[in-house]
C-alpha cells in the first residue's frame, strides 16, 4: 500500500461526535490515506473552526476537508486555510457569506419533515431521543442508532447562529454527496447548496447518518475529491 499525497480531515456535525466516522476512517486508511478525525465541541462556530484548523495544521500533507451536516459550516470557514486542497460536503450545510445554520433553516422546504429538536436548555439543543432514529439514523443498525440517540452531544445555540465570513467553496474545488432520504436537511436544500457552490455532486440513498450506515459511498466521494485535487496541483 502506497501512502497518498493528501491527508483527510473529517469534521462531524451537531448532536454527534467524531466516532461516527469510524467506517469512513477505516476505508480511507486501508487505502493509504492519513486521516484525522476532529472532535469539535459544537459550542460556537469560532471554537469549532479553531479546533479544525489545529487538525489541518497537524496533517502531514495538503488536506481534503470533509464536513457532515453542521460540519459543512465549519469547513466552509476553516477551508480557507491555504493547506486545504479541496472540500467534501456530506449531507451538509454549505453556507454563503453571512449565512448560518440558523438562517439556512429559517424557511424550510414545504412539506419537509421537521427535525425533532427539543427546546434549548442552558443554551444547548438535543433531539428527542425517541424520534432520533427515524429522523437522523433510519438506516443505521437499530442498536447503534439507539446508542447514538442516548449519547448525543448537546449542540450550542451559539454554533447554529455562527455566520460564515468567506466561503471556502468560492476558491476551492468542492464535492457534495446528497442523501436522498435525509429527514434532517431536506434533499432539495442539499441540492440547492451543492449547485450554488459549484460542487461536483453525487447522490445516494440513505438517512442523514448514511456516513455511518454506508461509509464506502462517503469514502469514494472523498477519494474522488483527493484524486482531482492532486490532478489540479
Amino acid at each position: 500500500m502506497t501512502a497518498k499525497p493528501l491527508s483527510v480531515v473529517l469534521v462531524h456535525g451537531g448532536f454527534v461526535d467524531g466516532s461516527g466516522w469510524q467506517g469512513v476512517h477505516e476505508a480511507l486508511t486501508d487505502d493509504g490515506y492519513e486521516v484525522i478525525v476532529v472532535q469539535n465541541p459544537t459550542t460556537s462556530l469560532a471554537d469549532d473552526v479553531a479546533v479544525t484548523r489545529r487538525a489541518i495544521a497537524a496533517a502531514s500533507n495538503p488536506v481534503v476537508l470533509v464536513g457532515h451536516s453542521y460540519g459543512g459550516v465549519v469547513i466552509t470557514e476553516a477551508g480557507n486555510d491555504p493547506k486545504v486542497a479541496s472540500l467534501a460536503y456530506i449531507a451538509a450545510f454549505a453556507p454563503d457569506a453571512g449565512e448560518s445554520v440558523e438562517t439556512l433553516i429559517a424557511n424550510p422546504v414545504p412539506g419537509a419533515p421537521v427535525p425533532p429538536i427539543l427546546p434549548p436548555q442552558d443554551g444547548f439543543l438535543l433531539l428527542d431521543s425517541g424520534k432520533f432514529t427515524d429522523s437522523f439514523a433510519a438506516d443505521v443498525d437499530p442498536k447503534l442508532a439507539r446508542f447514538m440517540a442516548d449519547s448525543q452531544v448537546p449542540w450550542g445555540v451559539e454554533a447554529l447562529a455562527g455566520k460564515v465570513t468567506q466561503p471556502a467553496w468560492k476558491s476551492k474545488p468542492s464535492f457534495y454527496l446528497v442523501a436522498s432520504d435525509d429527514r434532517m436537511i431536506p434533499p432539495p436544500a442539499q441540492r440547492f447548496m451543492a449547485e450554488r457552490a459549484g460542487a461536483t455532486t453525487s447522490e445516494t440513498s440513505g438517512s442523514h447518518a448514511f456516513y455511518v450506515s454506508n461509509p464506502a459511498a462517503v469514502a469514494d466521494l472523498i477519494k474522488q475529491a483527493a484524486e482531482q485535487a492532486v490532478e489540479i496541483a
